[in-house]
């Protein structure tokens, strides 16, 4: 009898320790999930911030695309000055885009030897 009891003991010790640290897991993402908010708000960076910045920072400027420079590249102006960056054509997605338009680049700092750039990701048109 000694014995049943230290197995039963020994058992219930083991599956009390084991549940312990059991944590439920996250419901499963269904398939009709949409997605939606998840964050607070975008953090817009100045052409003035961009250039103190070090390269392959992800950013986020909202202005004005003023001029095409050549190939893929344009000057793009804010309040504060204005910096070169390169658009490729899928970027686009299909917006025209005129001087008069706000936009909003998202992109990546390219930090050059002598001068830094912004290669956009996508261009949104505001």
């Amino acid at each position: 009898m000694k014995k049943i009891s230290m197995a039963a003991l020994a058992s219930v010790l083991a599956i009390g320790a084991a549940s312990a640290d059991f944590v439920a897991p996250a419901p499963a993402a269904t398939e009709n999930a949409k997605g939606g908010f998840v964050g607070g708000a975008e953090t817009i960076v100045t052409v003035k911030q961009v250039n103190e910045m070090r390269d392959d920072v992800h950013v986020i400027m909202k202005g004005h695309i003023v001029q095409r420079t050549g190939g893929d590249t344009y000057l793009f102006e804010d309040a504060t000055g204005s910096i070169t960056v390169e658009i490729d054509d899928d970027d686009w997605r299909g917006q025209t885009v005129q001087p008069a338009d706000t936009v909003k680049l998202y992109g990546e700092v390219d930090r050059g030897i002598f001068k830094t750039e912004i290669d956009v990701e996508y261009v949104e048109k505001l």
